[in-house]
């Protein structure tokens, strides 16, 4: 397994792990004796979580990490992009990093991979943190999956982008306050895909090696202390996938954020820390 690391251009660090590079931003803190590990979601970044990482990094250490194809890290075709797979390379960065146990803190796909790595390495992982964790999605259907063989496949996937209303029109599905949308979001939620083919080539590859999420039966099997905490008016995941997830899940906690939609660490980050930091005080 191939690994090393390289300084990038900015506070970040890139480590290759089987064969893909996996972009991280550890942002230390001395006096903390626990690390938080963040996860983003679908077409989003390590970005989504710059208003709360300040706040929390306050009491303990956190890890960001842009899973691939997303973000910073690779896009590598070789590379397979299944849930249990990215879980596992994460797991492997956690080992790399020395960091033997974790705070796992999950937004949309990034919790549905939270749940994957709390299934394989449940010690390790004290608590969960879901926000507006993606649950119950199927595998694409067999016909789409044969149509992303043909040549230039990606080209449609960047047209289909395009045609939602790009990065700014896909922002406004995600938030229940659109005037919450500024230059900064856009522009950071943007940066990924400007002039690129790359990312959609990652994408067309994760339509082929995506599998199930997690059942119901497997979902009963984690009984990790687990915080899910939803947007009322999330258009996405909406809210009843979060009340399935709390009825399967043994452990679980659910709260619901009203004025809000899908994508709570841009909308309410106040709140969101407040109410992180009232589960971890919890026996």
């Amino acid at each position: 397994m191939e690994e090393n690391s390289a300084k990038t251009n900015n506070s970040g660090q890139v480590k290759k792990i089987a064969g893909i590079d996996i972009y991280y931003e550890l942002h230390q803190n001395p006096k903390a004796d626990q690390t938080m590990v963040f996860l983003h979601g679908f077409l989003s970044s390590s970005f989504c979580f710059r208003k709360i990482i300040p706040k929390l990094n306050e009491y303990y250490t956190i890890l960001s990490v842009d899973f691939p194809p997303f973000g910073k890290s690779g896009k590598a075709k070789a590379f397979t992009y299944s849930y249990d797979n990215i879980a596992k390379t994460i797991l492997r960065l956690l080992d790399i990093l020395s960091i033997p146990q974790a705070i796992l803190i999950g937004h949309s796909m990034g919790g549905q991979i939270c749940l994957y790595m709390a299934k394989l390495s449940p010690e390790r992982f004290p608590k969960l943190i879901l926000l507006a964790s993606s649950g119950y999605l199927r595998r694409a259907k067999h016909f789409p999956i044969l149509l992303s063989y043909m040549p230039g496949f990606y080209r449609f996937i960047k047209r289909q982008l395009i045609r939602s209303g790009g990065v700014e029109g896909n922002l406004r599905q995600v938030v229940y306050d659109p005037a919450l949308i500024d230059e900064e979001m856009i522009q950071g939620y943007s940066e990924p895909f400007l002039d690129k083919d790359d990312v959609f080539q990652g994408l067309v590859k994760l339509l082929r090696d995506r599998e199930d999420d997690l059942s119901s039966q497997e979902l009963e099997k984690i009984h990790l202390p687990v915080l899910l905490i939803w947007g009322k008016h999330d258009k996405i995941v909406p809210l009843s996938t979060g009340k399935r997830l709390h009825r399967d899940l043994p452990s679980s906690k659910l709260v619901v954020i009203d004025d809000a939609g899908h994508l709570l660490p841009e909308e309410k980050p106040e709140m969101v820390c407040e109410r992180i930091l009232e589960f971890l005080k919890e026996a």
